[in-house]
């Protein structure tokens, strides 16, 4: 058996160099932080590292919250408009067939994929903006998704130990920013986990510093911008489903170029990109598909994400995070174990994490780890009053 064990693990090795292009992250290459706390030593494992990766990713208990979790549209009684969870599948889809293209290693593409949004807050973006002005006003750095699901992954998950990820995958989720529009991206090589600290350490300090970092390999680089591919056309139809916009509303001069649905709009971006890209240390668009990019995202922004339609309850979602955010901040102050905060996240965490986490971070990684249903039923819990039923029930002797 374990003669077998080493012929598989070669042939993974033999596969990745006869196919991977000269500018892809072969497995071999695969960095952890920690490589003697893996159970099985990664030169050992039938699984290359990166596959290894996505496995952790794909069963802990952040994967598991991205089920109800909002991609754009909230509050829509719609079981046809996208959620977090379909998002990082097509995410992970579009950028393995660009990945699979331009010989890349379709392994640490998906890991990247699959774990890119995990940190998102319920109410998407919305919630991400209420919770960084929460954070600040807390005076304990800022709130960035991108460095949330790093944080997750690496101090939050089994207790806050962390799943030991390689530098590649945590690094390509730190930089992902699919709501940057880049024409080219050429990765940040060379860089070691100190430079990784920094940059993560920085995101949490400086709101605007994630959009100044890019990823350290090509596979990183094709996630972020398979990202904006997934979700530029697919907001698009959801915004149509939902009675926001028609599909007539679309600037002509954007159709021509990208066409006017989903299924014309990633076709033309990843053949563009491959074409671009193929054969090159670079993951790059046309000029003119990247121009048509930008005012198709400008259009987004102005008919869909800021549609002053879909933001009048937004003020409501907006109390129902400060009165969480101080509710928990004082139940920890005052040590009540009967609080949420406590029976659902911090019963759960380790003596480490609990004495070196200021109560402001504990309380934004609680709430920013909640689904969408599980915060609507916090604040009921915490601000609806209870009915007693028919009568107090008498205690039993």
């Amino acid at each position: 058996m374990r003669t077998l064990q080493q012929k598989i693990i070669a042939e993974n090795h033999r596969r990745e160099e006869s196919f991977l292009s000269t500018y892809a992250c072969p497995s071999r290459k695969g960095v952890r932080f920690a490589p003697e706390a893996e159970k099985l030593p990664d030169e050992e494992n039938i699984r290359p590292v990166f596959f290894h990766d996505t496995d952790k990713i794909i069963h802990s208990l952040a994967y598991t919250r991205y089920i109800d979790k909002t991609q754009v549209f909230t509050l829509f009684e719609n079981d046809h408009i996208t959620h977090r969870v379909l998002h990082v599948q097509f995410v992970s889809k579009i950028a393995r067939v660009i990945g699979r293209c331009l010989r890349l290693n379709e392994d640490l593409i998906e890991a990247i994929a699959l774990g890119h949004d995990l940190g998102h807050t319920p109410y998407g973006h919305d919630g991400e903006r209420i919770l960084n002005r929460l954070c600040t006003e807390a005076e304990i750095g800022c709130f960035c998704h991108n460095a949330q699901s790093v944080r997750f992954l690496m101090e939050i998950e089994g207790g806050g130990k962390g799943l030991n990820l390689t530098l590649q995958v945590l690094d390509g989720i730190l930089t992902h920013n699919g709501e940057i529009v880049n024409e080219r991206l050429v990765p940040d090589s060379g860089k070691d986990w100190q430079q990784f600290f920094a940059e993560y350490e920085a995101c949490f300090k400086d709101p605007a510093y994630s959009k100044q970092i890019y990823p350290m390999t090509l596979e990183g680089c094709a996630v972020r911008v398979a990202d904006l591919i997934a979700y530029i056309g697919r907001d698009i139809e959801d915004a149509i489903v939902v009675g926001l916009i028609k599909r007539s509303d679309l600037p002509r001069s954007i159709v021509k170029r990208l066409g006017d649905s989903n299924d014309q709009i990633i076709n033309a971006l990843v053949l563009d990109v491959i074409k671009q890209s193929y054969d090159r240390n670079q993951i790059a668009f046309s000029p003119e598909i990247y121009q048509a990019l930008v005012d198709l995202k400008e259009f987004n922004y102005e008919h869909i994400y800021f549609n002053p339609k879909i933001k009048t309850e937004e003020h409501k979602v907006e109390r129902i995070f400060e009165l969480l955010f101080n509710q928990y901040t004082e139940d920890i102050k005052a040590n009540n174990l009967s609080s949420p905060v406590y029976r659902y996240y911090l019963q759960d965490m380790n003596d480490k994490y609990r004495q070196t986490t200021p109560t402001a971070r504990i309380v934004a990684d609680f709430i920013a780890g909640m689904t969408d249903d599980f915060f609507h039923q916090q604040f009921k819990e915490s601000f609806f009053p209870r009915s007693f039923g028919l009568k107090i029930e008498k205690t039993p002797l």
